[in-house]
């Protein structure tokens, strides 16, 4: 008997890192923001299932967490009385096919997880989340049978594979949620055990993996393990998320294996949509059908295209839709958002000078010291009668909105009254607080790796040079109140972005004094932070379970909503940490901000305008002398 094939074309759509962006809204501003939002992302599905006749809709995690609506649905009530998670009401107009877990799932705890996803009629799926004893906590794959139809019109019965991963790292960022109940196994291995299994029963092979994308040498449990799972023979299509990153795209070009043009991690289709909805994932396959005599069917990927589709687009500062709301996906979550709206509102003191990050990588800045003063006035009583009561207490704090999604991400609080809104503004994620010990030379190691995010400054140059990496998140930066250091530029980093020492030799940071002495090796200190970093995110010297000493049960941000409010009216200063060491020539540091910042450059002479950035930002310098 002759051989017959069949050509189908399938589309397979994706979103991922909605962080609970239903709506195009910044709560923290307090207005429409066009460049998020699964209401926008929605009119592209629609737009994308209209132009195919063969379409899978998937999600890729971190689904429940990320803004105030988030925040709110997760306060003690809220999600039984709403009759279902909002974000999961609306995904379900969508009808995604699966979904797999991010690590932002697990910040309000699995019982509030497991109650969030009885609301969601599509399956989730995750291959590498085990309970204690080896056994699967959720499924950790599922086949998707669906009838596909061919060029000739012709249909077919396609089974589709789907398996989920997510990163390992939520036993360090969440451990205090997690410990006891769940274990999270290195990704690739989870894949090598499960796709040969799925292969052999499936056409098709679909990883949702909530990992990013990253070149450096495999090791197990990593992070970033998108491009190595890519090695693990049978799976075909790779969603990958996680890293707030648009691929197809230059961002990772410089990584062997990858193809940014054509979209590919070591020649497999893959595809990452951003963060909080501003693209749809779209991959485009072109399976061919062989059927010879009376051996099984079996379909190939002839062909792909992948496609990152945004929501918005730049011109000039503004961000311009591209796309209308849908409203039944507004109307899905309506009640729940005017909520967190009338929430936000809430009165919590007044502030008599105006609180901004549009210098925090420069130099000191009013919240950071609003943060730390916070954490020390909770912690200092919780440490009364304990066994290190005794050592001297710091605080570290990192700037979470330093325009690093872009130039509407900075914090802006005017004088005057402050709202529930400018704390969430301020302190975004729900972190818990964590006090850890550690000694000198780890506290000198931690604000070593804290200085990981500056480019290195070469004196010879006279043109401006950009301060920071714009791969660092601004969340790595961490300042440590209490103390007070220089920051060597024209130094090599000590330690890489993935908190690994790459120049022994290197030293950017000296003369670290605690009350005007330096430090030594042998000394203890205590540093009061959130358990993200108490527990081991970013690969800090000093974190880890061993040096948590105290395990808190508040929100950082309740508790500067609780040291406003008893304060009624706080004037936080740019309390003196740290600085920049002149360099042997004066150089010019460029940063970014937006217009707004040049109303608090007034009086620094130092600092001037350089014009306009790419992506809506003004470009900023520091001449450092």
């Amino acid at each position: 008997m002759a051989a017959s094939t069949a050509r189908v074309k399938l589309r397979l759509l994706e979103t991922s890192d909605l962080h609970m962006f239903v709506y195009d809204y910044d709560y923290y501003q307090d207005r429409q923001d066009n460049t998020v939002g699964l209401a926008k992302v929605s009119t592209l599905v629609r737009q994308a299932r209209g132009q195919a006749t063969n379409t899978l809709l998937f999600d890729n995690g971190d689904i429940i967490q990320g803004n105030p609506l988030g925040d709110y649905m997760a306060l003690p009530g809220h999600l039984t009385r709403a009759g279902g998670h909002p974000m999961f009401r609306a995904m379900n107009l969508l009808g995604y096919d699966a979904a797999t877990f991010g690590n932002h799932e697990f910040n309000y705890g699995l019982d509030f997880l497991k109650l969030a996803l009885k609301s969601a009629k599509f399956p989730f799926v995750c291959a590498n989340l085990e309970t204690p004893d080896g056994k699967p906590f959720i499924a950790p794959s599922i086949v998707l049978v669906r009838d596909v139809v061919d060029e000739a019109g012709a249909t077919h019965k396609l089974r589709i594979g789907v398996f989920g991963l997510v990163t390992p790292q939520i036993m360090v960022w969440d451990k205090a949620r997690l410990e006891g109940h769940v274990t999270a196994p290195d990704i690739v291995e989870a894949a090598a055990r499960i796709v040969p299994e799925l292969r052999a029963r499936c056409d098709l092979v679909v990883a949702l993996c909530h990992s990013g994308i990253s070149g450096t040498p495999r090791r197990e449990g990593e992070e970033n393990a998108a491009l190595h799972l890519a090695s693990v023979p049978g799976i075909d299509v790779i969603f990958t998320g996680h890293a707030h990153r648009v691929f197809p795209g230059p961002d990772y070009a410089h990584l062997d294996g990858v193809d940014t043009v054509r979209g590919t991690l070591g020649g497999i289709p893959a595809v990452m949509p951003g963060f909080w909805g501003s693209h749809l994932g779209i991959i485009d396959l072109v399976l061919n059908r062989h059927q010879d005599g009376s051996k099984p069917v079996r379909w190939t990927v002839d062909d792909f295209q992948v496609e990152a589709r945004p929501i918005y687009r730049r011109q000039g500062r503004q961000a311009l839709a591209l796309v209308p709301d849908d409203a039944a996906i507004l109307a899905a979550a309506a009640p729940e958002h005017a909520a967190t709206l009338r929430w936000m509102e809430q009165p919590v003191g007044s502030t008599t000078v105006p609180i901004n990050t549009y210098f925090s990588m420069i130099g000191n800045d009013a919240a950071l010291s609003l943060v730390s003063a916070a954490q020390l006035w909770y912690a200092q009583p919780l440490l009364a009668g304990t066994p290190n009561a005794h050592l001297p207490l710091l605080s570290a704090a990192s700037p979470f909105k330093a325009g690093g999604a872009g130039p509407d991400s900075f914090v802006d609080i005017p004088a005057g009254p402050l709202d529930m809104k400018d704390i969430a503004n301020l302190y975004m994620f729900a972190n818990t607080v964590c006090i850890v010990k550690v000694d000198g030379n780890q506290l000198h190691e931690w604000l070593e790796r804290s200085c990981a995010i500056f480019n290195r400054i070469d004196p010879a140059i006279d043109t401006p040079q950009e301060l920071t990496s714009a791969r660092a998140p601004s969340y790595l930066f961490d300042t440590i109140a209490g103390l007070t250091y220089e920051i060597d530029l024209s130094q090599p980093e000590r330690y890489d972005g993935e908190g690994q020492v790459i120049q022994p030799d290197a030293h950017r940071v000296h003369d670290v004094r605690y009350q005007g002495r330096p430090i030594t090796g042998e000394e203890s200190f205590l540093v009061v932070t959130n358990n993200y970093r108490a527990d081991g995110g970013g690969a800090f010297p000093g974190t880890g379970g061993s040096h948590v000493v105290l395990q808190a049960p508040d929100l950082n941000r309740d508790v500067i909503v609780r040291y406003v409010m008893q304060a009624k009216q706080i004037s936080p200063v740019a309390a003196p940490v740290w600085r920049f060491r002149p360099l042997a020539r004066p150089v010019t540091l460029a940063f970014n901000g937006r217009a707004e910042t040049a109303k608090y450059i007034g009086g620094r002479p130092d600092i001037t305008r350089l014009g306009d950035a790419a992506g809506g930002f003004i470009r900023y310098g520091l001449r450092l002398g």
